[in-house]
């Protein structure tokens, strides 16, 4: 009989390589009983998550925020605060995928202080880099301009495009001095976006996907 880490293992296969979601579903299932099976409530709930990201890549929204809901649960009452964080930084995602981005900005900064809170200045940086995002699109130009700073800052190794973007930034930013009035001045179009990891992540798989798949871990 396969293990939950085996099962696991083949479920972020399926999910992330071959984007077979039905057969996802299933697996991180199994994963789920095996786990439960083997005494580990925690990764049990880690399943959960992967189950409501699978759920927001086949557009079924609130399924995938019960299931977080449920995960986010677990973590919050045993307590591990960093994994419960996780769960928030995904559930913002699943909102902004449903459009709702005052939901998804709200739970990323809770997500995003969480980090802070911890120490963890990289989880921090980059939950911040997908609020800014989201700032900008909406029409805050300086809020986000301001917000991808203290992202840049907090992240330790930037790719290049993050560097000329920061270093772009900068430039904006000592020549609008205080801000533009009424901070609408700059046309959305000219205010690049960052290259952003997205905080939402399948949980116990270190690669980060491309922000336009279903997301993996932050652990």
């Amino acid at each position: 009989m396969a293990t939950g880490q085996q099962l696991q293992d083949e479920g972020i296969k399926l999910f992330t390589q071959q984007r077979d979601y039905e057969a996802a579903i299933e697996t991180f299932k199994q994963a789920h009983a095996a786990y439960q099976a083997e005494g580990k409530p925690d990764m049990a709930a880690e399943m959960q998550v992967n189950l409501g990201l699978v759920d927001r890549a086949l557009g079924n929204y609130e399924s995938a925020i019960t299931a977080m809901n449920e995960a986010r649960t677990v973590f919050a009452n045993m307590p591990d605060r960093l994994r419960e964080a996780q769960v928030i930084g995904n559930l913002g995602g699943v909102y902004l995928a449903q459009n709702n981005t005052e939901q998804a900005v709200t739970l990323y900064r809770e997500a995003a202080d969480t980090f802070r809170d911890l120490g963890d200045d990289e989880k921090y940086g980059q939950t911040l880099l997908a609020m800014a995002d989201i700032q900008v699109r909406s029409g805050k130009l300086m809020q986000g301009l301001t917000t991808y700073e203290i992202a840049y800052d907090s992240i330790k190794s930037l790719n290049l495009r993050q560097k000329a973007l920061k270093s772009l930034i900068g430039v904006k930013n000592r020549l609008m001095g205080g801000g533009a009035p009424g901070g609408d001045e700059v046309p959305a179009d000219e205010v690049p976006t960052a290259d952003i990891v997205n905080p939402d992540m399948l949980l116990n798989n270190p690669t980060p996907a491309d922000h336009s798949t279903p997301h993996t871990d932050q652990k």
